[in-house]
């Protein structure tokens, strides 16, 4: 790698040189907590310790423990608890947006190309993309650990932007936080944290699973990790597992799922637990009571949100009665969807019910909790469909990062919009300006939500700002609870 004439900033803890790139200063494997490995291990994070000197801020650091192979860093190592910054201007007081990847929980890495945040960047706006524990390292219940040692991780990474990013050049009383899918989730979740509170102004939730476990749930399943690895469920006994061996533990237990009732259908092994102290209750509950009405929020999902994981699960244009019906009787909040959807087939009722459960019901109705507890909300849906791969996918799972970062042609996410067109990168600019208009200015572009209009921008070639247009599902699902998954 070839790096252009170096930038350095002053921290609490010592001198950083990173790059400049493309106009930007660009600082890569910044550490804002000691890595969580031998007496840290499972252990809430820790802050970093100073250094002598400078310490080059190059390339990304190390994805955290997780299955496969991810992540553009140079080395390997367990310095996981590293963030990245982009910014315009070192000496500026810029908004600041810190982004949360998703993964299911269980994996994901804040240097992925489809991360780069070079674009957002560009437009007066520091940008800070966070790594944060998974699986069992982060999620997995543990005696003697704290809950939602994840999450902590990203309470640290925000208490670094609020104590440290006005040497990089941003304001830390204008921090947005933003997160897709799992990352979704987590922005969700830190709106319902006590830890988390006055760390961010603004919150963007794309596409936010519903799935939160009880203790209960969280307990059973810590103990099937242990099982399959042979120890006690306890700190002393996990960690006798070496983190690199730990996320094929997790990969066993989810293709083994025991019998823990709605997250068996769709194997979900991993997510936040309502512990009662570190999540004091679900999003959608603290919301509603107040919890996030200081902190203004934009929150939506795709149209097409289960397309990708029809694909990947093998069953896009092969799905049967028989699973149309399981999936109706397991995940349906009551027996009326195909009454809903007279003239949806199999398939599409498959999708439907699979979409709501899982992303689209959660994304509205955190949009609703808000404003039911006295806060703001602006709701959003892509329904643009993603021409790559054939254009099977619609508006699938994933297809607004490409389109949020800008990164149109880099990345894996950038395979569902194949060759860019004109009105992909049109779309592109008019997303992306809206995410960093919010983060500026809390103003998006459109009008903010109320139960009465239910005014949402859907973002298509055209775009339009129209009532919520899938609104027979969210009648569906209106009196649906979205609490902490039981046991059975």
């Amino acid at each position: 790698m070839v790096f252009s004439e170096p930038s350095t900033v002053s921290t609490t803890a010592g001198l950083l040189r990173g790059v400049r790139e493309a106009g930007l200063a660009v600082f890569r494997r910044v550490r804002f907590a000691e890595p969580p490995v031998g007496a840290l291990r499972f252990q809430a994070p820790r802050p970093t310790r100073s250094w002598e000197g400078t310490r080059p801020a190059l390339v990304f650091g190390p994805p955290p423990p997780q299955s496969g192979v991810l992540g553009t860093s140079n080395d390997i190592g367990d310095d996981w608890l590293t963030l990245n910054v982009w910014t315009p201007d070192t000496n500026g007081e810029l908004p600041v947006m810190v982004w949360i990847p998703g993964g299911g929980y269980a994996m994901g890495h804040s240097g992925l190309p489809e991360y780069d945040a070079a674009h957002l960047a560009s437009t007066g706006t520091v940008v800070v993309t966070v790594n944060y524990r998974h699986g069992v390292e982060g999620f997995a219940h543990i005696e003697g650990a704290p809950a939602n040692r994840g999450l902590l991780d990203q309470v640290a990474a925000l208490e670094w932007v609020r104590d440290e990013i006005r040497a990089f050049g941003g304001d830390p009383a204008k921090v947005t936080v933003f997160g897709e899918s799992a990352g979704g989730g987590s922005v969700a979740a830190l709106l319902a944290m006590p830890k988390a509170a006055g760390l961010f102004r603004r919150a963007i939730a794309q596409s936010v699973p519903g799935t939160f476990f009880s203790p209960e749930l969280a307990e059973d399943i810590g103990a099937a990790f242990a099982a399959e690895a042979g120890v006690a469920p306890t700190v002393g006994g996990m960690a006798e597992v070496p983190p690199d061996l730990m996320p094929a533990v997790g990969d066993a237990v989810f293709a083994n799922m025991g019998e823990w009732g709605v997250i068996t259908h769709r194997p979900i092994p991993f997510a936040p637990v309502v512990d009662g102290e570190v999540l004091p209750s679900t999003p959608w509950e603290a919301l509603a009571r107040g919890a996030g009405r200081d902190v203004a929020l934009l929150a939506g999902h795709t149209r097409d949100e289960h397309r990708l994981f029809s694909l990947i699960d093998g069953v896009l244009g092969q799905v049967t009665r028989e699973q149309a019906d399981t999936a109706l009787r397991v995940l349906a909040p009551h027996a009326r969807y195909r009454e809903a959807f007279p003239g949806a087939s199999d398939e599409e009722v498959y999708e439907l019910v699979n979409a709501d459960w899982l992303f689209r019901m959660p994304s509205v109705r955190l949009a609703e909790a808000q404003v039911a507890g006295g806060g703001r909300a602006h709701l959003f849906e892509l329904a643009w469909g993603a021409p790559g791969m054939g254009g099977v996918l619609g508006a699938c799972h994933g297809l607004d990062v490409p389109l949020v970062f800008g990164n149109l042609t880099s990345g894996q996410t950038a395979m569902l919009i194949g060759e860019p067109s004109p009105e992909a990168v049109a779309l592109s600019a008019r997303m992306r300006g809206a995410w960093t208009g919010f983060a500026a200015h809390g103003d998006p572009g459109w009008a903010a939500y109320t139960n009465e209009e239910r005014l949402t921008q859907v973002f298509g070639t055209p775009s339009a700002v129209v009532a919520y247009p899938e609104e027979t599902s969210r009648s569906l699902w209106r009196d649906h609870d979205f609490s902490a998954l039981p046991l059975r």
